[in-house]
This record gives structure tokens, sequence and C-alpha cells, in this order.
């Protein structure tokens, strides 16, 4: 089975890299965004109609919240247009299209777990590039998996994991806001269930949830991290006006996981088991 994966040299597409390394019966094929803007519908055209992919797996995204605010043009030509440039590609080529989005898409005015039909009301630039995205490949592309995650991190790339422990080795004591709550998502995880939904063959297309089980504040999950890793700093709980950002957050973007969990039979790791897992990773990475 032939696989392309895009945004291949971001942390979710080095992890997809990781996990399927001994898949002998899959034909992936890693395309950083350099390699394939997925800006440029020429290129993704030709990328697709030059082989026989089943599955094109979009880990390619503007991703970071604050500079999306202020590089709007940017943000938006890779959250809406790239999406819709695969959508209309995967159509011509048939290929099943997997593509990553975010609970950045709800407002965070909910107190119970959000589920994939709740309206989306996303309250910043990037969560409505990230939603019209969404709607990019639902309008144009009806064989399509689209998986909303929260709070991913890893060993690779940048993320809140790593900067925690490069803050908790560099200061004695550090502010975290404890106002903002949702889940923590291994990336090694969410790779996982992308690959069982390509196990699968699944024909169930549509919008799921995933992130890892439970619920967090940033506060809990940085204090996990210190614990898990042994580093001692005195950390303080804050409100989130007591941190400004140029883009706002989800006060709360708990995701409920019940459909994807239903659909594909998937057991789904507590957020500070999958962090014990990481912090090993990442470990060996520093050695």
């Amino acid at each position: 089975m032939k696989i392309l994966v895009t945004g291949a040299s971001g942390q979710l597409g080095r992890t997809l890299k990781d996990v399927v390394e001994n898949q002998k019966d899959l034909n992936v094929v890693f395309k950083s965004s350099r390699e394939l803007d997925i800006t440029d519908f020429d290129a993704v055209h030709e990328a697709l109609a030059s082989s026989d992919y089943a599955y094109c797996i979009n880990c390619a995204a503007f991703t970071n919240v604050d500079l999306a605010e202020t590089e709007t043009d940017r943000a938006k030509l890779v959250n809406v247009t790239g999406a819709r440039n695969l959508a209309l590609n995967c159509k011509a080529s048939g290929t099943v299209l997997i593509h990553i989005s975010t609970d950045f898409v709800f407002d965070g005015y909910l107190n119970v777990p959000y589920r994939e039909e709740d309206i989306a009301r996303p309250i910043g630039f990037y969560g409505d590039t990230k939603y019209k995205g969404e709607r990019a490949i639902i309008n144009n592309l009806d064989e399509h998996f689209i998986l909303r995650t929260s709070w991913l991190y890893s060993e690779h790339g940048s993320n809140f994991m790593k900067t925690m422990i490069r803050l908790g080795t560099e200061r004695d004591e550090l502010s975290v806001v404890y106002d903002q709550v949702g889940t923590p998502t291994y990336a090694r995880d969410l790779a996982k269930a992308v690959l069982t939904i390509i196990m699968a063959h699944s024909i169930d297309y549509g919008v799921y949830n995933y992130s890892n089980d439970g619920v967090a504040s940033w506060y809990d999950f940085a204090k996990a991290i210190f614990d898990g890793f042994g580093i001692e700093i005195v950390l303080h709980p804050i409100l989130s006006e007591e941190y400004p950002t140029a883009a706002e957050r989800p006060k709360y973007s708990v995701l409920d996981k019940s459909k994807i969990k239903e659909t594909f039979n998937l057991e789904i790791p507590h957020w500070k088991d999958s962090l014990k897992v990481a912090l090993k990773a990442y470990s060996k990475t520093t050695v």
C-alpha cells in the first residue's frame, strides 16, 4: 500500500516515520514542505497524479498560533488553500485524505468534552483557518478522515514538553497558566491511530476527535513533566490574563473520543502514561 505524507519534517511527520519503520507492507513516501509545497496546486497535482497513492496523510500546517494573528495571509494559504489543493487532487487521483486539525476550532466555552458535531466557533485566526481548511476538504472530497487533536508533543520538533524541560534546567522558578484545560496528546499515539485507520481499510469517513485520555491544565502538564524528568523547580499557577499572548486560547478544549474509540476499537492511553513514554524517548535523544 502506497502512502504519501506531507509536512514530513514536522513533529507528527517525523513521528509517523518512526511508527511505520517496521511496517514492511506499507510503502510510505515522506515529503517535507520544501519537497512538496501544498500551497502549490500544480506541485500537489504532479505528486498525486504521478503515483498510485492509496492514502495521503497531511501533516503540513501553519501551527504558530500567535504568529497566525499577524501572518494571516501565510496561515490562510497553508491551512486553507493547502487543504483545498490536497482535497481536489486526492479526488482526481482516487486517494483517501487523512488530515490533521485542532481543538482550536472550538471557542472553549463548553464545560463538557467537545463532540465532533458540536458547533465550531474559533476565537483566533489560527483556529479559523484550520476550520476553513476542514470545510474545504469536506466540500471537495468525500473520502476523507479529519482528526482533531490537542496539545501535541513528542521528542521531535518544538513543543511544550521540550520547552518545559529546557526552561526547567535554566530557571529556579516558573509560572504556568492553570485556567486553560485540555488534554496533552503524544504524537506517537496519534500516529498509531492514523495507522489503525489505514490498516482498517475503513470507509467510515468524516471528522473524528483524537487526543490522549484524561484532563489537565497547562500547569498540571508542566508539573507532570518536571516530576517525570526529575527537575526540581518552584512552579506557580497563574491566570491567562497574567500571561498575555497575541492569540486568545480556548479555556476548555477537552475532546470527546467516543466516536473514534467505537469506530476503530481503539484503546487510548491516559496522557500521564504516554508522557512517561515520551520522557523516556526524549532522554534517549539527549544521551
